[in-house]
């Protein structure tokens, strides 16, 4: 037998000293089932040494002897006038996308026609020799293309596939044989052993001439076999487990009498008959174990007797199902934890933290694709185009018991827009882009968000590419993790999450068992999400941004009256009726989230933000003032005032720290709040870890000022320790520990980073400020010529999403310098950049203590995080190889 042809059988594999790759994928998926003593038709591979060969090398005797061991195993021979065994030859590349056709049904000659007939039916067999001439034509055309010799066949291809859809066929087998015999050498239809010689010698002489084929392309040849073979015959296909859900459970359909699954209903697997379905169940779940993932496989039960026909990996399933599989498989200790943990690319969690589209339920509706995405999932609601008129949208919903479901529509959004946004289901906005403010802030509330550069707002009327909508019209949003988000006209259906259900909870416990030194913080304002973070596994709050707290309905006049107070006096009252709101709101946060640190960043929006932005705000204002304060003040003295506080540049003016320096009570009203709560909770036994952060510092002595305040000639500053101490003593009780730190966010604080330590107990890097400023980019207008950027090559990538490497000098900078001063600095990474696999690595080896992010990133950035551990202890691998 020659060296270079391998017989298989599932009594028999291949030589485990044959390369895998001389099979081609086809003959080593083949060759698989051998190895596993599957029920595999056997058959032979023509190795890639020796496929394009074949016009010089004489196998007649190596083929007839190879025949006779599959007949001897199929119960049928090849050329038998009564009982015909046929053959396929599949061209088995090292490609992973081959563009040969199947070329099946070798070995049906006149001789047999009346035998094989008698089997499966007149219609069948002639339109299995239309299937046989088409295949071969195929090879000629291709032949005939690539030497530029003979005429061409595609006229013929063309007719060929218009018979093969004529039911019944115009023509019986054999005179379909002598049609086309003129195409073939004489005597293609009359001999079987002849007529798989000629196909094989012409396969050949085309892989010899395909550019596609660098001697790394096999031949296999195996029986075929008929699901419609007789009555007790059937063909299938299943998965191993349900690819949605991940039960194990074969998922998949059988076909009584059918050939293959084209052209008819099948039943569901499970009713198959039970000693096939236990023979399928076990094969299933043995190829789970052995490649560790869930398979697809195809069968075909011929006259009682199962046959598998090919068996591979499966694109189209779900996260969910993939965690099942792997707590599965290492519940039964097939696997480690250390696999499950690195099995997973981290963002495919977004799937199950999120809706997605139920795809079946998009049909028909118009759709617009395209894009940048700002927070993943799908959400469906009704278009509203302002804060004001979502809210009074969902306020009448509630009270009417209609749909409460909304989309908010704009141009951009403002911090003013965060309470539409946590009461929407999803955002569309024409400006901005993942770190976007709209992007941002839909991430903090698990909302959906997509930037959507086309769309145009006029008025009650907005469109998007083909789609026209009017407000209180639906619209779907659909934001994959991975591809192109689309928006659609009208109301989809989704499926909802449930990550209690997935195994996500199992995964992230598993995950954290590998992570010592290193944790996930939540960025959180409210109890609901630092309960939901708790779950996923967040170690304490990184991020509390003070400001949200201040656009609730009934608490964003009483800042504003603080903001437009025209004395200390005034300003101070409006503080003593925030203080009790903002104690309440950090009574709960302390409470959900006991016994782990909480960072509450003092107050950082530029104070124009907490203004009014449209007409319907500024009268709604107008009349707060004119019901609450008895004193009617006119529209063009409060637009004055409003007026007097804008900036040219905001985000690098009036803001954080420095409002702190011009207005020392505001901070002093949220430190009096913070430790009401902090004391109140100690009575009740509660552990609580308060850091209080103090934002935009540019250098020590803003810190300084700000933490320990300062005594000058006409002047006192009350810092943050002062005010503690000095309710302390108004209250009587003990001191609670607690920590004074900053957010490092300008490259000047990083740079100076050595001398803010020495007022400073940690540092959090606010990397969504820090790229602004390091490389001087907005971003929110960033989009607008990223994509010229990008065309030339000027950057790689999105820096507001992956850390640009002068942002990440900056902070390992600061890091080092920080903790030559002070070598127990404890730093963090509180921006969006937490929430990104590709940066954890780094802020591990860069010595950070943890990143914060988003509640719905947590167990994405768990799970990168103990990625990223165990790759430390890979070979090869070590500090500086991120």
């Amino acid at each position: 037998m020659d060296k270079r042809i391998h017989f298989f059988s599932q009594n028999q594999g291949v030589s485990p000293k044959i390369a895998p790759e001389l099979l081609g994928i086809r003959g080593r998926q083949a060759n698989e089932f051998a190895e596993l003593r599957f029920p595999i038709l056997p058959g032979f591979i023509l190795d890639t040494t020796i496929a394009s060969e074949l016009g010089s090398v004489d196998i007649k005797k190596e083929v007839k002897t190879l025949l006779d061991s599959c007949s001897k195993i199929v119960g049928k021979t090849y050329g038998d006038p009564e009982n015909p065994m046929l053959l396929k030859i599949v061209v088995s590349s090292n490609l992973a996308v081959s563009d040969y056709p199947a070329l099946h049904n070798f070995g049906l000659v006149k001789p047999v026609v009346a035998g094989f007939t008698q089997w499966v039916g007149e219609t069948f067999a002639a339109h299995e020799v239309l299937f046989l001439v088409r295949g071969m034509l195929w090879i000629e055309e291709r032949l005939r293309k690539l030497t530029g010799e003979g005429e061409r066949m595609s006229g013929r291809l063309q007719e060929l596939d218009r018979l093969l859809r004529e039911h019944p066929p115009a023509k019986s087998a054999e005179n379909y044989m002598d049609e086309y015999a003129e195409f073939f050498p004489q005597g293609f239809f009359e001999n079987a052993e002849g007529q798989l010689l000629i196909a094989l010698e012409e396969i050949s002489k085309l892989l010899a001439v395909d550019e596609q084929n660098d001697r790394d392309t096999a031949l296999l040849i195996q029986p075929m076999v008929y699901g419609n073979y007789g009555k007790n015959s059937c063909s299938g296909g299943f998965f191993s487990r349900n690819v949605v859900s991940g039960e194990k459970k074969l998922q998949g359909e059988f076909h009584q009498e059918k050939f293959n699954e084209l052209g008819g209903n099948g039943q569901d697997i499970q009713k198959i008959d039970p000693r096939h379905l236990k023979e399928l169940e076990g094969i299933a779940w043995t190829l789970e174990d052995r490649f560790k993932e869930i398979r697809q496989i195809r069968f075909t039960i011929e006259n009682k007797r199962l046959w598998l026909i090919e068996q591979r990996p499966v694109d189209q399933k779900s996260t969910q199902a993939d965690i099942k599989l792997l707590l599965d498989l290492a519940k039964r200790k097939i696997v480690d934890r250390a696999y499950v943990v690195k099995a997973l690319e981290p963002l495919r969690l977004n799937e199950i933290l999120r809706p997605m589209i139920d795809t079946a339920g998009v049909r028909g509706l118009k759709k617009w694709s395209g894009g940048i995405a700002g927070a993943p999932g799908a959400a469906i609601g009704r278009a509203y185009f302002s804060t004001e008129g979502l809210l009074e949208a969902e306020k009448l919903a509630r009270q009417r018991g209609e749909d409460t479901r909304f989309i908010l529509v704009l141009p951009a959004s403002f911090a003013g827009d965060v309470k539409a946004i946590e009461v929407a289901t999803g955002v569309l906005t024409a400006e901005g882009g993942y770190s976007a403010h709209a992007s941002v802030v839909a991430r903090q509330y698990g909302k959906v968000s997509l930037v959507a550069p086309a769309l145009t707002i006029r008025g009650k009327k907005a469109t998007l590419g083909n789609i026209v909508f009017s407000e209180g019209d639906y619209l779907t949003l659909h934001v994959p993790s991975y591809g192109e988000p689309s928006v659609y006209q009208g109301a989809a259906s989704l499926i909802e999450p449930k990550p209690a259900e997935s195994g996500l909870f199992e995964l992230i416990a598993m995950a954290k068992g590998f992570l010592k030194d290193f944790h996930v913080r939540v960025n959180a304002e409210n109890p609901r999400d630092v309960v939901l973070a708790r779950s996923f596994g967040a170690d304490g709050i990184g991020l509390c941004r003070t400001e949200h707290m201040f656009f609730q309905a009934e608490r964003i006049n009483v800042f504003r009256d603080m903001i437009l107070a025209g004395s200390g006096e005034e300003r101070k009252k409006a503080l003593n009726k925030l203080r009790p709101m903002q104690r309440d709101d950090f009574y709960r946060i302390f409470k959900a989230m006991e016994g782990k640190e909480v960072t509450i960043r003092l107050l950082d929006a530029p104070l124009h933000e907490f203004m009014p932005h449209s007409r319907d705000e500024l009268r709604a204002y107008l009349g707060y003032l004119e019901k609450n304060k008895k004193k009617k003040v006119s529209e063009a003295e409060i637009c004055a005032r409003i007026e007097a506080l804008d900036e040219f540049n905001p985000m690098l003016g009036h803001r954080g720290c420095r409002i702190a320096v011009s207005y020392p009570e505001i901070y002093a009203m949220q430190i009096r709040a913070i430790f009401d709560a902090v004391y109140r909770l100690r009575d009740e036994k509660v552990a609580v870890y308060p850091e209080i952060m103090v934002p935009i510092v540019m250098n020590a002595s803003e810190l300084k000022l700000i933490a320990y305040g300062k005594k000058i000639e006409g002047a006192d500053y009350t810092g943050i320790v002062e005010v503690e101490e000095a309710l302390r003593e108004e209250k009587k009780v003990k001191p609670v520990p607690y920590k004074i730190g900053t957010m490092i966010e300008l490259p000047a604080a990083a740079l100076g980073a050595a001398d803010i330590a020495k007022y400073g107990c940690f540092f959090s890097f606010g990397t969504n400020d820090l790229t602004q400023t390091t490389l001087g980019i907005s971003r929110d207008d960033f989009t607008g010529f990223m994509p010229d950027y990008t065309l030339f090559d000027l950057i790689t990538g999105n820096p507001f999403s992956v850390l640009d490497p002068r942002v990440k000098e900056l902070i390992a900078l600061a890091v080092e310098r920080g903790r030559l001063t002070r070598p127990d600095l404890v730093c963090g990474l509180c921006g969006e950049h937490g929430a990104h696999p590709g940066n954890i690595r780094f802020c591990m080896e860069a010595g950070l203590d943890y990143v914060s992010c988003s509640p719905y990133s947590v167990p994405i950035a768990i799970l990168a995080a103990a990625q990223a551990e165990l790759r430390k202890a890979e070979p090869g691998e070590g500090p500086g190889r991120a």
